[in-house]
């Protein structure tokens, strides 16, 4: 393969429809060369990858589709958690492709795609993980887009989306992070029969829940922390509450919203040692 396809390659994330590389003015005679000494690979028949082609690429062309939904999520690093199967957006108009293993999604998102397009637009990215399954995990992924500033909220309320998912996905994130966080873990508390009061001003300062007398439980929304100075005033006030007699638990977005398990254990070890109850100083 020569050096120039090689680049062309690599700057193309090391896949290509065979018409692409023939419109950037490559021969069919060096495409098969290529192929010939095992430099380029044929997934059905017209794609082209190298060795160094990533897993999910490759088989969106083996449906011909593109990267979506979580897979495409993590990619764009507004997702953290891996999943055991790849999804993939498929043409509505192409046939019934069966793909073992994978996720294929067929409904199309507000964003045309170019025809040899490997990777969904963001909007349908976001648009597929609202109509997949949990909302949770679909909330999450649309805040972290709003975090990373990979879409704007004014951007997400104009789209024209025409699924009911989506719409009740956009009234969650439109909304106040906290409010949702807030919700999410009163839940998670009256599950276990747990009292919280909300939103209770100690010393002056507002915190997010109360138990009993002296447990406090403080909530970090998806936009905090940015800052090392946001995380410095955190601290700041955990300190002036521990120094007050109280005992401050803190738990982040990502813990309330999927790891509910530790953040129940957790605050029941802390009432089981009776530091919800009035100090006895």
């Amino acid at each position: 393969m020569t050096t120039h396809l090689a680049t062309w390659m690599l700057d193309h994330n090391h896949i290509a429809h065979s018409s692409d590389l023939i419109a950037a003015g490559y021969t069919r005679h060096q495409i098969r060369k290529a192929v010939d000494a095992g430099h380029l690979e044929r997934v059905r028949r017209s794609w082209l990858v190298t060795r160094r082609c990533a897993m999910e690429h490759r088989a969106a062309a083996e449906v011909s589709g593109r990267v979506t939904c979580v897979t495409a999520a993590k990619r764009l690093g507004l997702w953290k958690e891996a999943t055991a199967e790849l999804h993939l957006a498929v043409p509505a108009s192409s046939s019934r492709i069966v793909s073992a293993g994978n996720v294929l999604h067929w409904g199309a998102g507000p964003v045309p795609v170019a025809r040899f397009a490997v990777d969904d637009a963001v909007l349908n990215v976001l648009f597929h993980t609202a109509r997949c399954g949990d909302r949770d995990v679909a909330v999450a992924i649309w805040e972290a887009a709003l975090r990373k500033k990979v879409v704007t909220l004014a951007q997400l309320r104009r789209t024209a989306w025409h699924s009911t998912k989506v719409d009740e996905v956009l009234s969650v994130v439109g909304t106040r992070s906290d409010s949702y966080l807030e919700t999410k873990f009163l839940a998670i508390m009256r599950s276990c029969g747990v009292e919280v009061r909300q939103q209770m001003l100690i010393d002056g300062h507002p915190v997010d829940a109360l138990i009993g007398e002296r447990l406090i439980i403080q909530l970090d929304g998806f936009e905090f922390h940015g800052e090392a100075k946001d995380r410095r005033k955190d601290l700041r006030q955990d300190a002036r509450l521990v120094l007050l007699g109280y005992t401050v638990l803190r738990f982040d977005y990502q813990q309330v919203l999927f790891d509910h398990e530790y953040v129940q254990e957790s605050i029941l070890n802390a009432i089981a040692q009776g530091l919800h109850l009035p100090s006895r100083r």
